[in-house]
């Protein structure tokens, strides 16, 4: 993997020349993809369990940090143990990338959960400032709970409203999205609802107090938001239970449905350019999709670190690929996606002719098939023109057997 470094000098460059980007704002999140293999391991392999976000916690993974830009255009990545916590990567990857573009002002868009206190602090205290702009725990939202509610409510874009509360040099900005409280609360209502539908059913059943517990367990492993808001209490010596609403965190929830906590020290910035800016951290998880979608990085099969490596190279590179036809099909096809295209390109196929000549030679015509009326349409929308048929080749006569 000794010219990764310079794959990612060289995408800066074409994608500059091709599309125009700009570096003024990067994606920064991470992912995991996990392995079909066998533990234990020899002692610095990166297959380690952790946390999986596959869903997978019974296989071992490795974490694939990701930096994107907010066209989805991969600038770099990383491969890290699969026990590695988020908030121990940010540091190496800043540095990286100041290297790469320098220290012009920068605006870094990440997830709750990736940067500590303490990188954000070195973020306010370098020369220049880094900015970013980040989601923060609800515990925090808990905290500032108090100072917020006297602050008025302003329109940011058409159903979305934010509350502003400058603090230390940062700016925290409470969001409110009309559509997300409407899908959140849908969410919330259709689990609640099969809760207490499957909680009704258990309390007709005749069951063991652990066959019970399990069907408790499983209940809540399926409406897990529900479950938060239900008070649940299961006799010590037999098979009888109890359940009721918690209405004083079912108003908590309300409350906090469709809203985040943006962090920024971005202070001078407008809250409809914040509010944009965050949500585009859906192009970095697009960009894990169709990593694990369209591009099948999992599970992983290899057993040497090496080629480990070079299987998350060749699908970064080919996620390169996908993103830049997603590009072209946006300008040149505009309502068609990489996946359709592919499908169609796929019915092109790659033969071989034999043809026995009458000196007991054979002549092999190698053709791809005539491309159907609609993919010959897709190909003149996209300004290609397939190659020419590749030339014909002949065999020599087969050697007579040598005696023996």
């Amino acid at each position: 993997m000794v010219h990764k470094q310079a794959v990612f000098d060289h995408l800066t460059g074409r994608w500059r020349d091709l599309f125009n980007i700009s570096y003024d704002v990067l994606l920064y999140d991470l992912t995991s993809a996990y392995f079909e293999a066998d533990p234990p391991f020899p002692e610095g392999d990166k297959r380690r369990f952790g946390y999986s976000r596959d869903h997978r916690p019974d296989c071992v993974q490795i974490v694939i940090a990701l930096v994107v830009t907010p066209e989805g255009l991969p600038l770099a990545y990383e491969v890290l143990p699969g026990n590695t916590a988020d908030k121990t990567t940010l540091r190496g990857f800043l540095e990286r990338i100041e290297r790469q573009y320098g220290k012009a002002r920068r605006v870094w868009l990440m997830d709750r959960g990736v940067p500590t206190e303490e990188v954000l602090a070195e973020m306010r205290a370098a020369d220049p400032p880094v900015h970013y702009l980040v989601g923060t725990p609800k515990g925090r939202l808990t905290r500032l709970e108090k100072h917020l509610v006297a602050r008025p409510w302003q329109e940011a874009r058409p159903g979305v409203l934010v509350k502003l509360l400058a603090q230390e040099g940062e700016l925290y900005v409470l969001a409110q999205s009309r559509d997300r409280v409407a899908k959140e609360r849908a969410m919330r209502r259709r689990q609640l609802k099969r809760l207490w539908a499957r909680l009704k059913q258990l309390s007709t059943m005749q069951l063991t107090r652990e066959e019970l517990l399990m069907k408790l367990g499983a209940a809540r492993d399926q409406s897990r938001i529900a479950w938060r808001l239900a008070v649940i209490e299961v006799a010590a010596d037999c098979a009888t239970f109890s359940y009721r609403l918690d209405r004083d965190k079912l108003r908590q929830a309300r409350s906090r449905e469709g809203r985040y906590l943006l962090r920024t020290n971005l202070v001078e910035e407008d809250p409809a350019k914040l509010w944009s800016h965050y949500l585009l951290l859906v192009a970095v998880e697009e960009a894990f999709k169709n990593l694990k979608g369209d591009l099948a990085i999992r599970p992983i099969f290899h057993q040497l670190e090496a080629r480990v490596e070079a299987h998350v190279f060749i699908a970064f590179l080919a996620y390169c690929l996908h993103v830049t036809l997603a590009r072209r099909l946006h300008a040149l096809a505009p309502g068609l996606t990489p996946r359709s295209v592919l499908e169609k390109f796929a019915a092109v196929q790659m033969i071989d002719v034999h043809l026995p000549t009458t000196d007991g030679r054979e002549l092999v015509l190698t053709r791809y098939t005539e491309p159907e009326p609609d993919l010959s349409l897709l190909l003149t929308k996209l300004t290609l023109d397939l190659p020419a048929q590749p030339p014909p080749k002949i065999t020599a006569g087969r050697m007579p057997p040598i005696p023996l």
